[in-house]
C-alpha cells in the first residue's frame, strides 16, 4: 500500500514539474540568450532594422539582448569577449579579424572590392568560404551573414581640395585603433590618428583631427557634417561587417534553432545593404544642402598609390597564395 501511494505522489509530482516546464513563464525562461554588441549608435537605422527584423524573427526562440553604441564593449574589443564567452553576437569589422588572422589583411586592403556586386561575389565564393573558415578555426566565430554599410569616403574641416594622396599630407586623419585601420590612413597619404568612433565628433570640432573616413550614413548619423567642410568621394573602402557569432554558443543550439538564427540573419543583411544603397544615392544631395563641398578626385591616382604601397607593405606577405589573383579574376 506504502509502495502504491509513493507511486501515485511521484507520478503526481512529476505531472505538475512538467506542467510547470511546459508553462509560457517556463519556455521564456529557457529560451537560449543572446547578448549582442554594435558600436551603431541606437538613433542609426542598423539598430532599427537589428531590434526589428532581426531580432523580432527570432524573439520566439531567443532572448536577444542588443546593446549599441559601444556601450558594452569597445570596439574592437568584441572578438576577444567572444572568445572569452561574454558575449554571444556582434558586428565585427575585418580589421579586428585581421588583428588574430593576418591573412585577413587582404579583404581590408582598400580598392580591393570593385563595388558591392565584387564584394558580395567573393565572400559567396570558395575565397568566402576559406576565410570564414579561418575564423572558425583560429577563433571560434562564426560568421551568419555579410551586410553592406557603405563606401567609405573621406570627410574632412579644412577647405583645402584633395584631388590626389599628396593633398593628404599632414591631414591628421581619424581612422579606428588598430594597426590595420591605422594602415589605410597612412596608405591614403595622411597622417592616421585612432579616435573612438563615439569621440570623433568632439575631436573634429576642438581640431584634434582633421577629418574622419566613413559612409555617408555614418557620417549623417554622428552629424559630423556640421563641424567639417567637405566630403570628399574616394570610395577606398567597400565597407561591410561580419555579422558573427560565437561558434561555442553556435554549436550549443538545436539544428532547428542554427536554421531560425540563419534565416534571420540573411534577411537582416538583405535589409541593410538595400537600405544602405538606397541612402547613398540621397545623401549627396544632402551633404550639399548642408554646405558641404561634395566631390570626386583623381581615383586612379588613389587606387594606383594606395595598391602599391600595400604591394610592399608586411601586410601583402601575409596573404594566402594566390587568394589576391582569384579575388581578381571575380
Amino acid at each position: 500500500m506504502t509502495s502504491s501511494i509513493d507511486r501515485r505522489t511521484l507520478l503526481t509530482t512529476a505531472a505538475g514539474l512538467c506542467a510547470a516546464t511546459l508553462s509560457p513563464f517556463a519556455l521564456a525562461q529557457g529560451k537560449p540568450q543572446l547578448i549582442y554588441s554594435d558600436t551603431v549608435s541606437d538613433a542609426d537605422p542598423r539598430a532599427a532594422l537589428l531590434r526589428d527584423m532581426f531580432g523580432g524573427a527570432i524573439a520566439g526562440e531567443f532572448d536577444f539582448k542588443p546593446y549599441f553604441g559601444a556601450t558594452l564593449f569597445k570596439q574592437g574589443t568584441e572578438p576577444v569577449a567572444m572568445q572569452r564567452g561574454n558575449l554571444d553576437m556582434a558586428n565585427l569589422a575585418a580589421f579586428d579579424v585581421q588583428r588574430q588572422i593576418p591573412a585577413w589583411s587582404l579583404v581590408t586592403t582598400p580598392y580591393l572590392f570593385r563595388d558591392v556586386a565584387h564584394m558580395n561575389k567573393v565572400f559567396a565564393s570558395d575565397v568566402g568560404k576559406e576565410l570564414f573558415k579561418m575564423m572558425e578555426d583560429q577563433m571560434g566565430i562564426k560568421v551568419l551573414a555579410v551586410p553592406y554599410i557603405g563606401t567609405r569616403n573621406l570627410n574632412l574641416k579644412p577647405k583645402t581640395r584633395i584631388m590626389k594622396p599628396a593633398d593628404l599630407a599632414g591631414i591628421k586623419l581619424r581612422m579606428p585603433g588598430g594597426e590595420g585601420w591605422q594602415f589605410v590612413g597612412t596608405a591614403l597619404g595622411a597622417n592616421p590618428v585612432p579616435v573612438a568612433y563615439t569621440e570623433t565628433y568632439t575631436a573634429l570640432q576642438t581640431g584634434a583631427i582633421d577629418g574622419q573616413d566613413n559612409p555617408m550614413s555614418g557620417t549623417r548619423t554622428m552629424k559630423f557634417y556640421e563641424v567639417t567642410s567637405q566630403y570628399v568621394l574616394t570610395g577606398h573602402l567597400i565597407a561591410n561587417n561580419l555579422f558573427s557569432i560565437s561558434l561555442k554558443k553556435w554549436a550549443s543550439l538545436s539544428p532547428a534553432q542554427q536554421k531560425t538564427l540563419q534565416t534571420a540573419a540573411d534577411k537582416f543583411s538583405a535589409a541593410v545593404s538595400a537600405h544602405i544603397v538606397k541612402e547613398e544615392a540621397e545623401l549627396a544631395a544632402f551633404f550639399k544642402a548642408e554646405g558641404l563641398q561634395v566631390y570626386t578626385p583623381d581615383l586612379p591616382a588613389f587606387r594606383k598609390h594606395v595598391l602599391d604601397v600595400y604591394a610592399k607593405s608586411k601586410f601583402a606577405k601575409e596573404w594566402a597564395p594566390g587568394m589576391l589573383e582569384r579575388v581578381n579574376a571575380l
